[in-house]
């Protein structure tokens, strides 16, 4: 049997089914063995008691499931990022390190803003992405409007592989543009499902999107344009998913597939189009670092054969395993007790244990290879977007962008006795979180507490309290406006001034705008 990896992220607007997703994506490829829920708080992806209690994700969650196609075994490491705006920086660091995404909508509410914020994150990477339209089955669920979204909001060209069969009550299956048939889930938890001719009354709809797929194809993808044009009655199923493949991969097009999550219905056909048409590491293009004293570039094969680099994406801190570092990795192999460079520090370490992650529990694996993502135990003064590699080559990765904070609180222990362990609860939350600012007024003494948002400052405090069991008194949150000039404008100033000697006059014409040359700051044109 053949061995296969996809890495990929499932990102959405908040409330658009992502955690019930996942935990369906587990379910069906064995991982768990019951199905959990959101609204009951028992979902594997959503440990911590915050977002139990919320009913929302807070932190990218990771883990490492496997999928049977075709007598192909393919390892796939997914993770689950949060929706809300707040939490941005858990989506920028695991987009980082991906390299596919799942972009998950609501039927009913279609693109919504930070839809938009997370889908133009992933086209900052350059990853290929999969459309899963969710909730089918809710009130004024619309397959096609949503379909329509992804093309005007998006600026995506979509490409429906599916279209449902009925929406909200009676949404009952859906059809396989691809293979012409007609899916129907047969059983409550959504592993059985039976393949069906397309019912009369669809079988107009399901032609006419069968044939837009293939145009779509034509016009995007050369070698699958002389076929249609040459042999358009011969076309196989297999050369449909050559060309979706090519062009998926080549972000050219977007495949969109439908279903409901939470009732079960769609996932395995979602879980086919991932290990089908989203690119395993080793079909991505090379590495490129640089040599940390000479700045030169460095280009790496994405393969086990050639020298060891990573990248840290997140550093969490666990109670009885201490910090873990979590690491992309994206060439060479490494293996427990090997020592490994931190480019950032210069200093090297010896790795004490290699973990593959599931979610809140870890299980120790006894190497890591190119493409894998895994955490490592052993590593001092790790900081997210640190790069990791061998003695012999260092190599500096692309860093990770972290958004600067928009607001504060000022924040202080209720009582004395926490006074001293204050400090280093706060060092420790902004080792894990790094979109985190933590600085003292130096008129005030106050000690301010910057994040992304109310809710941001909100979980961070609450998490201090939980976890660390330190009572926090808050000031009111302050708000860091930024304006930025979006046009550029001219304006004249004329000053005539006479109340005797020889009197002022001045004429001036100046013009403000936007700066054209991407580069950050204030720049001063003097004209005479």
């Amino acid at each position: 049997m053949k061995y296969n990896t996809r890495n990929i992220g499932i990102i959405a607007h908040v409330d658009a089914g992502k955690t019930t997703l996942t935990e369906r994506l587990l379910y069906y490829t064995g991982m768990i063995h019951k199905i959990g829920n959101v609204d009951e708080g028992n979902t594997m992806m959503d440990k911590d008691i915050q977002e139990k209690k919320r009913g929302i994700t807070i932190s990218s969650a990771a883990i490492s499931t496997q999928w049977k196609k075709d007598n192909t075994i393919f390892n796939i490491n997914i993770i689950d990022t949060p929706g809300h705006i707040d939490f941005a920086v858990e989506v920028e660091r695991s987009l980082r390190v991906l390299d596919s995404v799942v972009a998950v909508f609501c039927a009913a509410s279609g693109v919504q803003p930070q839809t938009e914020n997370v889908w133009f994150q992933a086209e900052k990477h350059g990853i290929s992405k999969i459309c899963f339209i969710n909730k089918m089955d809710r009130t004024g669920a619309d397959f096609f409007a949503v379909l329509n979204e992804i093309k005007t909001k998006l600026n995506a060209i979509p490409l429906a592989l599916q279209i449902p069969i009925g929406s909200e009550d009676n949404f009952v299956g859906i059809i396989d543009l691809i293979k012409q048939k007609a899916l129907y889930w047969i059983d409550e938890n959504g592993e059985m499902f039976i393949e069906k001719e397309i019912p009369e009354n669809y079988k107009t709809e399901a032609s006419e999107f069968r044939l837009k797929l293939m145009e779509n194809l034509a016009e995007y993808d050369e070698i699958f344009f002389e076929t249609f044009i040459n042999y358009e009655n011969k076309i196989s199923e297999e050369m449909i998913l050559e060309a979706i493949q090519r062009t998926c991969q080549s972000r050219a097009i977007v495949p969109v597939l439908c279903g409901s999550a939470f009732k079960n219905k769609g996932v395995q056909p979602l879980l086919d189009a991932i290990v089908s048409y989203l690119p395993a590491p080793d079909q991505l293009s090379s590495v490129q670092g640089k040599n940390p004293k000479t700045e030169e570039t460095i280009v790496l094969q994405r393969n086990e054969k050639e020298t060891f680099s990573g990248l840290i994406f997140k550093v969490m801190i666990d109670k009885h395993m201490g910090k873990l570092a979590m690491l992309r990795m994206y060439s060479g192999m490494i293996k427990s007790g090997d020592t490994v460079l931190n480019v950032r520090t210069g200093e090297s370490f010896r790795i004490s244990r290699i973990l593959q992650m599931q979610s809140d529990k870890t299980l120790t694996i006894e190497e890591g290879k190119a493409g894998d993502i895994v955490a490592l135990t052993g590593i001092k003064d790790a900081k997210t977007g640190d790069s990791l590699s061998s003695l012999k080559r260092p190599v500096l990765l692309e860093s990770i962008t972290i958004p600067a904070p928009v607001i504060r609180v000022s924040i202080e222990p209720k009582t004395n006795a926490d006074e001293k362990s204050f400090g280093l609860v706060l060092s420790k939350i902004q080792e894990e979180d790094p979109s985190l600012v933590v600085e003292r007024d130096r008129q005030t003494g106050e000690t301010l507490l910057s994040g992304l948002g109310e809710l941001h400052l909100e979980v961070t405090l609450e998490k201090i309290r939980l976890n660390h069991g330190i009572e926090i008194n808050q000031g009111k949150p302050k708000v860091s406006y930024k304006e930025i000039l979006t046009e550029t404008k001219i304006h004249r100033e004329k000053l005539v001034k006479q109340n005797g000697g020889n009197g002022q006059f001045a004429d001036i014409t100046f013009e403000i705008g936007p700066r054209n040359d991407n580069e950050i700051g204030l720049e001063f044109i003097g004209i005479y």
